[in-house]
């Protein structure tokens, strides 16, 4: 091989993901990411399989090899409790992206009761982690948030609604973005409308809420033509916030859910009741994960760049573990841009 050649194969190699190896061994980034770490959960043969893609790839960098090489890489703990999958997935798979990319070790764990956050926290510090990541809804649990402070820890909260003077932060602008998306439906000719809110828990719920009813004052739409249900971000709460909206003489000719999940629940219940979506109702969602392009008709919404944060999550925790270990400054407070996506669940208002 040429010089000139081996130059090339190596710019190529060593801009290999995650994916890349997952996909060339045919497992998940999961298994790659627990072969990396040296897991014994894993199968002989699947094993060597991921090994031989990682050498195929030059996949770089190896957590093992810098450990043995006398550099151990950092390790941070990823707390999660979020009832959408499609979100956590996302997530996820950009988390273990960058931190192969850095050479971090990512321990994932659970945190269903806040309440015990404390023992969660407690296990994960004895494990040696040296930051954490907490999306949401984690990133805004007073108890979590808490237990996180009493620690010490360096930390990283992504998409909270509001920055923090003690704790650096990821999010985007979801009234802004709210606001967006509502315009669209106005530009359609809608004038009733319906919104499914998100869990209380969070603090974008109410944002979002806030853009949506900002956008239709500035058009005039009476009070009259909004009806607003609580939904908790999940798809069971979409169907039956979406029963209500729909099952009345005058329903909604538009309905905004606060995350995919309903969204989708909501073109669900419309199709059930014999509604065309979008020629009688038009859904619009939010975040663009996974389910908003894999139903039918898929979703106009706004995409939150889940995966892209991830990634910025594990850079800025590893930025927040060196700033604790002695460089000083203040957590950096970083926002994301957002992007307006429009698909075929949004249409003219039948009235138009």
């Amino acid at each position: 091989m040429s010089e000139r050649n081996e130059r090339q194969r190596r710019r190529t190699t060593q801009s290999a993901t995650i994916r890349d190896v997952a996909a060339l061994a045919g497992v998940s980034p999961m298994t790659v990411s627990r072969v990396i770490n040296r897991e014994t959960t894993v199968k002989s043969e699947t094993k060597a399989l991921v090994e031989a893609a990682i050498r195929d790839l030059n996949y770089a960098p190896n957590p093992a090899a810098r450990s043995l090489a006398g550099s151990a890489p950092f390790r941070i703990g990823l707390l999660y409790d979020n009832p959408s999958t499609g979100y956590l997935s996302e997530f996820l798979v950009g988390a273990l992206d960058e931190s192969s990319r850095t050479g971090a070790q990512v321990v994932i764990e659970k945190c269903a009761e806040p309440e015990l956050a404390g023992a969660t926290l407690a296990r994960l510090l004895k494990t040696g982690v040296d930051g954490l990541i907490l999306p949401p809804p984690l990133c805004e649990s007073p108890q979590v948030l808490a237990e996180v402070k009493a620690t010490g820890a360096a930390a990283v909260s992504v998409a909270p609604g509001m920055p923090s003077a003690d704790m650096a932060t990821i999010r985007i602008d979801n009234e802004a973005a709210a606001r967006e998306l509502t315009e669209h439906l106005l530009g359609l000719g809608h004038r009733r409308f319906g919104f499914i809110k998100g869990h209380p828990n969070q603090t974008v719920s109410q944002q979002r809420l806030d853009g949506f009813l900002a956008a239709l004052k500035a058009a005039e739409v009476p009070d009259s033509d909004i009806r607003i249900e609580q939904g908790y971000f999940t798809y069971r709460s979409g169907l039956e916030a979406a029963e209500r909206l729909l099952g009345q003489d005058e329903r909604p000719t538009a309905i905004f859910a606060a995350n995919d999940d309903m969204a989708a629940a909501s073109a669900g219940v419309a199709h059930r009741l014999g509604l065309d979506v979008p020629g009688d109702v038009s859904i619009v969602g939010f975040d663009d994960t996974s389910i908003a392009a894999n139903i039918w008709p898929a979703l106009t919404t706004v995409h939150q760049p889940i995966a892209a944060m991830a990634r910025a999550a594990v850079d800025l925790v590893l930025e927040e573990i060196r700033r604790q270990r002695g460089k000083g400054g203040e957590p950096r407070q970083l926002m994301h841009p957002h992007t307006l996506i429009v698909r075929d669940s949004t249409g003219p208002a039948p009235e138009a």
